[in-house]
């Protein structure tokens, strides 16, 4: 059993990012509760890569890696806008898209306060990309839908 498990994690290892969900995978999810759910599942998987690609100091990936986040969690809101439901009466997926871009946020916060000074202009600008996102969720949690 145990050869099998270290067997497993080696396989995980080896394919990498492979294994978890990617953009191009939640652009083509047709449902849209489930596309914005992939798109933040992403977002968050991309941001342990950009701490990596930070640490290890390549700046072209960790430029990738900050666009890709900014697209993954634009492609969540805008799948939820997209399904026309009032966040106050169907909050299951605004408020979880909420939560998590919450908690992507104070990461970003605080893997900008890690960062070099002259490193720290694209991962502000995500933040505070991020940031709206999440009250613009918020709102719509708390108010319900524009008319």
């Amino acid at each position: 059993m145990r050869a099998v498990s270290a067997a497993a994690l080696a396989a995980a290892l080896a394919a990498g990012p492979a294994l978890f969900a990617d953009l191009t995978k939640a652009k083509a999810e047709p449902n849209l509760e489930k596309r914005s759910k992939l798109a933040l599942d992403n977002a968050l998987q991309v941001f342990q890569t950009l701490r990596d690609d930070y640490s290890h100091g390549d700046s072209q990936k960790v430029a990738s890696d900050v666009k890709e986040i900014d697209d993954s969690v634009q492609l969540a809101y805008d799948s939820l806008q997209q399904t026309g439901k009032n966040p106050r009466k169907s909050p299951g997926s605004f408020k979880r898209a909420e939560l998590e871009t919450r908690d992507l946020a104070r990461r970003l916060d605080n893997f900008e306060q890690d960062m070099s000074l002259d490193d720290r202009a694209p991962v502000a600008k995500l933040k505070a990309d991020v940031q709206k996102v999440h009250d613009d969720l918020l709102l719509g949690l708390l108010e319900g839908k524009k008319k």
